[in-house]
């Protein structure tokens, strides 16, 4: 993989580190070697875009949710649903992300996720301002 500097953007959200991938491969590297797999993954579900993974250095059982709220729009803001107004977004581990044998860079395939919806408002980019 020959991505010049990090295969990723780094976003702070309350504290919590959120890395957002820059392309195809580069979701590949970001989800497969540098998150862990007690971190949480977003991506919107059907449409192309940036793999997001919020750090989980502490182990927590889950995000509080004003920070899944805000990575999802993340998700959403970084894929090709970005005008959409509502966008299904999917939350798992990374540990729940495989990638499958020949698939193509930026695809995989999720073992179990929950599903949530955001509703986005016509406005600047989240996390932005």
């Amino acid at each position: 993989m020959a991505s010049r500097g990090r295969p990723y953007k780094t976003v702070s959200l309350d504290g919590y580190e959120v890395l957002i991938g820059k392309g195809d491969a580069e979701n590949d590297e970001l989800t497969f070697q540098v998150a862990s797999p007690e971190d949480f993954w977003l991506h919107v579900v059907g449409v192309a875009g940036s793999h997001v993974v919020v750090r989980n250095p502490t182990g927590l059982a889950a995000l509080p949710k004003t920070v899944v709220e805000r990575a999802a729009e993340l998700a959403a803001w970084h894929s090709k649903a970005r005008a959409a107004r509502r966008v299904d977004v999917h939350l798992c581990r990374v540990a729940d992300v495989v990638k499958p044998r020949g698939a193509p860079p930026g695809e995989v395939e999720l073992r179990r996720w929950e599903r949530l919806r955001v509703y986005r408002d016509p406005g600047p980019a989240p996390g932005r301002g």
